[in-house]
């Protein structure tokens, strides 16, 4: 049990803030809690509130906030939801959830925590528990295509093959996703020979592409910076724009002797229906690449591939709790739901896999409970694994 107690100075509105001592406990794990009746199953609800925390070694574990359903006979009812999304305001956090009351449901107990952090103290203020309309579907059409051209001159006439397959396959798409290196592969010619400046004449038109078919475009090129040679998935928006790139953080022997240079981060872009990120080929074989696009907020991540282990693949749809597509030569082209389910494949070269996501879908397993919730709060990120 730790040491609670309403502060008046360190709070945000004059009633005080609900504050929690870990009072030099380890074991220390509690705090307030509060039971609201009235609640309706099957109706939405949007948590809020505030936190200050200090001495916290990791915040993102250690502070906890949680609904807990219960039932008209006090039991509990459904899963507990787990409130995951942070947004750093100053000296305080502010955390919310989004969430249906699950069947059953005539009360819910908020629970506000502060678990295992014996040096730390957190403040608790301006806690908002409303009900709010059923959230619209976000629904997204992705095709990602499979394709491989036979015999390519250039890099142009490769480029040219694949905007010729996205002419004839995509009708209505709102993310198009072509493989990896489109612009070397069948041609015969290095990485050196066909890598070129982001933005650049590729670029231009595969956002011309994007703009005729009012769609998302990523593909796989080679990118030229100065000297330095990069492998490379862009992301051009509906109006033809670029609007992001990535660079491969994982770069196999085979690609680093041909002059290949990884990549240092893992950026994620907001698109008019979520954010995306992107992922490339070997980056499949390492869990931090999907890791960390899923905790930057990644609905969605696409991935242009060469080749690869399908389990993987798999794996990480399911323990980062998003959708994955992917567009491959010796790799399936396929779009995978958060729990590793194929919502549809393309098994013959000049085909695509199509599939109508719902990013507002939750996936809830039935003993416990909403998973990308609990991936967000129970994932281990403060211990160093690091072998030196």
């Amino acid at each position: 049990m730790p040491r609670t107690f309403v502060d008046r100075i360190h709070a945000r509105t004059p009633a005080g803030a609900l504050a929690i001592s870990g009072n030099s406990n380890p074991g220390e794990y509690g705090g307030w809690v509060s039971t609201v009746a009235g609640i309706e199953a099957g109706r939405w609800y949007r948590f809020s509130a505030f936190y200050r925390a200090q001495g916290a070694s990791y915040e993102r574990g250690q502070v906890l906030a949680r609904l807990d359903w219960k039932s008209t006979s006090g039991h509990r009812a459904g899963k507990p939801d787990y409130v995951y999304a942070a947004e750093r305001q100053g000296e305080w956090t502010r955390v919310s959830l989004e969430t249906p009351a699950p069947e059953g449901a005539a009360g819910v107990q908020i629970q506000l925590y502060l678990v295992n952090a014996p040096a730390a103290t957190v403040w608790w203020d301006e806690v908002v528990l409303d009900q709010i309309p059923a959230p619209p579907p976000r629904q997204v059409v992705v095709q990602a295509i499979n394709y491989r051209p036979e015999h390519a001159a250039s890099a142009e006439d490769s480029v040219s093959q694949f905007l010729a397959q996205v002419d004839r396959l995509v009708t209505r798409a709102d993310v198009i996703l072509l493989p990896e290196g489109i612009t070397v592969v069948s041609t015969g010619k290095t990485y050196a020979e066909v890598a070129e400046p982001v933005p650049g004449p590729t670029t231009a038109r595969l956002g011309e592409m994007a703009r005729r078919k009012r769609a998302y475009l990523v593909a796989g090129i080679y990118e030229r910076e100065g000297t330095t040679l990069y492998n490379t998935s862009v992301l051009l928006d509906r109006q033809g724009r670029l609007l992001g790139k990535y660079r491969k953080v994982y770069i196999p022997r085979e690609e680093m002797d041909g002059g290949l240079t990884p990549g240092s981060d893992y950026p994620v872009f907001q698109t008019d229906f979520g954010k995306v990120g992107m992922m490339i080929c070997w980056d499949l074989q390492y869990a931090d690449p999907a890791r960390n696009l899923a905790l930057r907020g990644a609905d969605l991540i696409l991935m242009p591939i060469w080749g690869g282990n399908e389990a993987l693949g798999k794996a990480r749809a399911i323990e980062n709790q998003v959708f994955l597509a992917s567009s491959g030569y010796d790799y399936p082209t396929y779009i995978l739901d958060p729990n590793g389910e194929v919502l549809s494949l393309a098994r013959e070269r000049g085909t695509a896999a199509t599939a109508t996501i719902d990013l507002s879908r939750r996936y809830v397993d039935g003993w416990l409970g909403d998973m990308r919730e609990r991936f967000h709060k129970e994932i281990r990120l403060d211990l160093n694994t690091l072998v030196r």
